[in-house]
């Protein structure tokens, strides 16, 4: 008796190691580069309103990690965006917020073109602090 007993707290804890690695495989980070171009009259409008939606997902989403946005120096209309979420949960969840859905409905007319890149990060290095 006290055997099968061992081999069943066993079995339980290597199924609860396995579900909890699967888990924590299945909630890595998520990595998005977002290439827009931007009606150039609309311009300082599509910047504010990203900015607002930017700032109310990291104040109140927890899986909302960062934003990078950058324009090209030489069309700032094109605009590039690295966003990192703490999941694809995250991220799904993030896409259903009234922010992220009124930010949508706000440039949908200032966006000309959307390109979305899902992407694996290499390598990552930055100063402490920063």
């Amino acid at each position: 008796m006290k055997t099968r007993s061992s081999i069943v707290s066993v079995l339980m804890l290597l199924i609860t190691f396995t579900c909890i690695q699967l888990k924590a495989q299945n909630s890595k980070p998520m990595y998005r580069i977002a290439k827009i171009k931007v009606d150039a009259s609309q311009l300082e409008q599509y910047t504010s309103a990203l900015k607002e939606q930017m700032n109310a997902a990291i104040k109140l989403e927890p899986g909302v990690l960062s934003y990078n946005v950058v324009a090209d120096k030489k069309d700032a209309t094109q605009i590039t965006i690295l966003e990192v979420y703490a999941s694809l949960e995250a991220y799904q969840s993030h896409i259903l917020t009234t922010h992220f859905k009124k930010y949508k409905e706000t440039v949908k007319d200032m966006v000309l073109s959307l390109e979305l890149i899902d992407t694996e990060l290499v390598a990552r290095v930055h100063k402490e602090g920063y």
